[in-house]
């Protein structure tokens, strides 16, 4: 059986429609079923289930919030994947949990390989570069994997932002100095699930293939959609924004496509595929 924590988010969601495709058996928690911060309760909670996976899809993601709310953060951030990793170890089972490319400093210019070192600019990013770290050093049957800018139905994301913004304004800036790769949940979910079947343990990247700034992103979704407006370049420092953000966090998904040998789409795929879900939504 295969426990998925965090279910109601974007990442939960694709996995239970992953996983009801391919009839494979799970239970599916979120907050309310499961207090992954409390390690009493998943004890109790996973009695007597045969839990042989946990994929930990729960996270606390308001980027600019944790600079002033650090303890919630690195519960849910750090403590609980440590403790979802001892829970695994005790009863046998593999885990699954997911990272960030905000764990890097954007000063390389050049993609992030899973042997950079972290160097976090936002409590967030402190948190989960923490939370990596009790993973991989608890529990040797953990694959961590760090990914970046993930959209897809199941929650709110900067697509879906856009298209709202979209809607009742013909004018609208976006950033142009922040670059990474838009990650579609679904090929997060797909393709996580393919690295799970090689049991090879440990750390790896996977995001979508390309990069592009915030302004590329909403470029390419505006014009899918048919938008007429004007979109203006604007800088990060535009926005008085709580949090530091990277200029540069595009990461390096060639180690992982080597073990499961094969490409992973392009984020333009991604967002044509994300566009083609949400028409079905409406």
């Amino acid at each position: 059986m295969i426990l998925i924590t965090g279910a109601n988010g974007q990442l939960g969601y694709d996995f239970q429609k992953l996983f009801d495709e391919l009839k494979i058996e799970y239970i599916a928690t979120d907050y309310k079923e499961l207090d992954i911060t409390d390690i009493e309760k998943i004890r109790e909670f996973i009695k007597g289930k045969d839990i042989k996976l946990i994929i930990n899809c729960a996270a606390y993601n308001n980027v600019d919030k944790a600079e002033e709310d650090k303890e919630t953060c690195y519960k849910l951030n750090a403590y609980a994947p440590k403790d979802l990793s001892l829970i695994a170890k005790e009863i046998g089972a593999e885990l699954i949990t997911y990272s960030t490319d905000f764990v890097f400093d954007g000063k390389k210019k050049a993609p992030y390989t899973e042997k950079d070192k972290v160097s976090p600019l936002s409590i967030y990013g402190q948190s989960k570069a923490e939370g990596e770290k009790l993973v991989l050093e608890n529990y040797e049957k953990s694959f961590v994997v760090r990914t970046s800018w993930v959209f897809g139905i199941g929650n709110n994301n900067f697509n879906k932002q856009v298209i709202n913004w979209s809607k009742g304004r013909d004018e609208l800036s976006i950033v142009n100095d922040q670059v990474s790769s838009p990650t579609y949940s679904c090929d997060l979910a797909k393709y996580s699930w393919e690295l799970i079947k090689t049991k090879q343990y440990g750390l790896y990247h996977l995001s979508n293939d390309g990069e592009a700034s915030k302004y590329d992103q909403a470029k390419y979704v505006l014009n899918s959609i048919g938008w007429n407006g004007t979109l203006n370049r604007a800088k990060s420092s535009d926005f008085k924004l709580p949090a530091k953000r990277a200029e540069y966090s595009k990461l390096d998904s060639k180690k992982l496509e080597k073990v499961i040998g094969m490409k992973i789409p392009s984020w333009k795929e991604g967002i044509d595929k994300f566009l083609m879900e949400l028409k079905g939504e409406f």
